[in-house]
């Protein structure tokens, strides 16, 4: 069974950054979710996974910081809607990358998330930079 708010991540896709000085309403819309302004230039990766999970009843991290998801819900292995917090610089960076973990083989994980070549799109990132996988606490983890 898909979790609601993966369902909902799904009906996202292809959401993407307008180049140049417009900014993508929708991608504005989770920006200012999370009390930021809404300019498709800035990191938009949690807020796209707050907006998501709000959607879904609920309670989201209320953060820009992607990192802000490790201390949200409960801890879980990979499992298909989890929540999947990286680390982008280097894992002592506060810096990171957030979304939904779809699947993973020997390379990498699968992610549907946002801010993922400038759009919503599922893309694979190397497993060494898995911080961990978070559930939403009223999910089985």
């Amino acid at each position: 069974m898909i979790p609601k708010h993966l369902e909902i991540a799904f009906g996202e896709l292809g959401q993407a950054e307008v180049p140049g000085p417009g900014t993508n309403p929708r991608i504005a819309l989770y920006l200012t979710g999370v009390g930021m302004a809404p300019s498709d230039e800035i990191p938009w990766c949690s807020a796209f996974v707050n907006a998501v999970i709000v959607r879904a009843n609920h309670k989201g991290t209320n953060r820009a910081n992607a990192r802000s998801w490790l201390e949200w819900g409960v801890p879980t292995v990979p499992v298909l809607g989890a929540v999947c917090v990286l680390w982008r610089i280097n894992p002592e960076n506060p810096s990171g990358h957030v979304g939904f973990y779809l699947d993973q083989d020997s390379y990498g994980v699968y992610l549907l998330g946002g801010n993922q070549s400038d759009k919503v799109c599922i893309r694979r990132y190397p497993l060494e930079r898995v911080l961990g996988y978070r559930v939403p606490a009223t999910m089985p983890a």
